[in-house]
């Protein structure tokens, strides 16, 4: 493997990336920059460079347009019950438990990360966030708060350990040549560790912005969310607006609202109980995980959503639903759109979407600039267990900049199969590491261009903010278990 040009343009951009963002600024402009600068150089040609400028974030908008479409769907449904004041009726039994936002925090963070230890984040998500963060926020938990710790918990806890279903551990081990089991123990005991101080860090930090419950009536589950991100258009408002379009009288309209207060949460129960009776029936797999898991769910969602849309609007069900999944739409693509570009260019950086990007012929050489700059620089990494630990984890950080966590885990284990001899850490050890620090960052806590958008999405806040917010308590929290990693094995 022999770096190019392009792969030393690929790694100032990157580096230039991580930098803007720590100051606060927009990379929207940078990426796109850096994919056309890239592209042209490894092409040879500005007119190849323009062209993968546009194949990037149309690849990208392919890749994520799965999780646009259930935020999209999700939104309409919550819509459809604010038609029927059911959004009001569903959150009142949950605000028993959550008396405040302190306890709405702990709350968040326990319930995503057992359902995400068992499905993946992915399908997750849509059930906590549309269901018990709008209770979380009315309880006084910020917005911000509320998804930090889901995606913390989630994202971060549940996936990097993947304890139940040992898709992490098994590609890690396999690298490295050693039994899953060895990596799952100890990957579960570190992603533990990492999660409760990020966790402790962000609460220390946001304690101070949690305010008194807010019980008004007025207020409803999609009013709960960001006003910000929520803002339409006044024309396209007093379109949908329900109080504006009443179909239906207010006693019916109060019958068919505490109808769906019901049906609704016992629909998203009986897909959880689905799930884990189809995952305690014998198979770790069961085909509902990931990303078939929230097809499901936005299955389901949408015949909730013409159901609720029919006994509200009956006949003008027909344009009603329509304007609610306009506005989910609208919703999803104002809150993420920037994401796409962003993950344009992290996309060029791997081998299964580089070519596509650059339109290279199909027997050509596919160039994978991010994981060809790691592999290169495994041999600057001295002969020492402190600082191969922590060189592995900041490979994995960087392997998990293309927003797949997964994907970086044959590097990572393979490299501490072949870094363990002559440091005294157990090749174990150091996947475990690599693997806390691929699935981290990669898997949805501090890039803004993996599946963190959709809870930015659902929590109705910046995804770049998130992004940010989580960045310090995630890798101290990394560090940390990286530190006892090395010193207890």
């Amino acid at each position: 493997m022999t770096l190019t040009l392009a792969h030393g343009m690929y790694a100032i951009v990157t580096v230039s990336v991580i930098i803007i963002m720590l100051f606060r600024k927009g990379i929207v402009l940078p990426t796109l920059l850096g994919t056309l600068l890239v592209a042209s150089i490894y092409t040879g040609s500005f007119v190849g460079g323009l062209k993968a400028v546009f194949n990037a974030n149309l690849v990208a908008a392919k890749e994520l347009f799965s999780i646009f479409l259930i935020i999209t769907f999700m939104v309409a449904l919550l819509k459809s019950l604010k038609d029927l004041g059911a959004d009001q009726k569903m959150i009142a039994p949950v605000q028993k438990i959550m008396v405040n936002g302190h306890i709405a925090f702990l709350c968040l963070a326990l319930i995503t990360y057992v359902v995400s230890l068992f499905f993946w984040p992915t399908p997750a998500v849509p059930l906590i966030c549309a269901l018990l963060v709008p209770a979380a926020v009315r309880a006084g938990l910020p917005p911000m708060a509320a998804a930090m710790a889901v995606a913390m918990a989630g994202q971060g806890m549940a996936l990097s350990s993947d304890y139940i279903m040992q898709v992490a551990p098994m590609l890690s081990a396999k690298a490295a040549g050693i039994p899953t089991a060895a990596v799952a123990s100890k990957v579960l005991f570190l992603s533990l560790i990492t999660g409760f101080t990020a966790l402790g860090i962000t609460y220390v930090r946001e304690r101070k912005n949690i305010k008194q419950p807010n019980y008004a009536p007025n207020l409803s589950l999609i009013d709960s969310m960001s006003n910000d991100q929520m803002k339409m258009e006044e024309e396209i408002k007093s379109e949908v607006s329900a109080a504006s379009e009443m179909y239906v009288s207010e006693k019916e309209r109060n019958r068919w609202g505490s109808i769906f207060a019901v049906v609704v949460p016992l629909s998203m129960l009986a897909v959880m109980i689905y799930m884990f009776s189809m995952k305690f029936s014998g198979s770790k797999m069961t085909g509902l995980e990931g990303g078939d898991g929230a097809a499901f769910i936005g299955g389901v969602a949408i015949v909730l959503l013409v159901l609720a849309s029919v006994s509200f609007g009956r006949l003008h069900a027909f344009e009603k639903i329509s304007d609610h999944i306009t506005d989910g739409f609208v919703f999803a693509f104002r809150a993420m759109g920037p994401v796409i570009p962003i993950a344009g260019f992290f996309f060029l950086g791997s081998g299964d979407f580089a070519s596509a990007i650059l339109s290279l012929p199909v027997d050509a050489s596919k160039p994978a600039f991010l994981f060809d700059i790691v592999q290169s620089a495994q041999n600057l990494i001295p002969q020492s267990g402190f600082i191969t630990g922590f060189g592995i984890l900041v490979i994995g950080i960087i392997t998990g900049l293309d927003g797949a966590g997964f994907a970086g885990l044959p590097l990572t284990g393979a490299l501490s199969g072949a870094l363990h001899h002559g440091t005294g850490v157990d090749p174990s050890t150091l996947a475990a590491i690599g693997q806390m620090g691929a699935v981290w960052t990669g898997g949805g806590t501090l890039i803004a261009w993996s599946s963190l958008v959709a809870v930015a999405g659902f929590c109705g806040v910046s995804v770049i903010e998130l992004a940010r917010k989580n960045f310090f308590p995630v890798l101290i929290g990394l560090c940390v278990a990286t530190l006892a990693a090395l010193l207890i094995w």
